[in-house]
């Protein structure tokens, strides 16, 4: 199962925070004390994920009294997908999509290009989600998400009527 790690839900706690600050997005600062008290997290954790976004240019450290970590760019400019890959290295759905991607069943495998097609839908969905889309509040349209691939069509079960041949 895909699933983000905490230090990933952290960062984009983090920078959603940033970006709802009242202030110009590339103005607000706030500290990793400031915003581990609030939404209560770890302050050594978000510390050093806040380190890592600043080293990926998604964060930028400001020094002095009023310092703390502010956004490097426009959280519109700023995708989910970005911000995992700063974290967390590479989204991988399974081991076919990987450098080395072989295993026992390569050959025979149904399933490998149907989850290929999962894998970059998934990319794809975290990329065009921005930390702006997670600023917006409850009530204000998120970025729209794809269409399945494949919908799923729900069919009555047969009657006794229609299984008599």
């Amino acid at each position: 199962m895909l699933k983000l790690t905490k230090k990933a839900d952290y960062g984009l706690i983090a920078l959603r925070h940033l970006a709802s600050l009242p202030s110009p997005a590339l103005e607000a600062t706030a500290s990793a004390k400031d915003i581990a008290e609030l939404y209560s997290l770890p302050v050594t954790l978000l510390a050093k994920v806040l380190q890592q976004l600043t080293r990926a240019n998604i964060l930028k450290s400001v020094s002095g009294t009023n310092g703390g970590y502010r956004l490097a760019r426009d959280p519109r400019r700023i995708s989910a997908l970005e911000v995992v890959r700063a974290i967390d290295g590479p989204v991988i759905l399974t081991n076919c999509f990987t450098e080395h991607g072989t295993c026992d069943q390569s050959d025979n495998c149904t399933v490998r290009e149907p989850l290929r097609r999962v894998h970059e839908a998934i990319l794809d969905v975290l990329n065009r989600f921005t930390i702006n889309d997670l600023a917006e509040p409850a009530a204000v349209r998120l970025t729209p998400l794809p269409l399945p691939l494949n919908p799923v069509h729900l069919h009555p079960a047969p009657t006794s009527a229609h299984q008599a041949v």
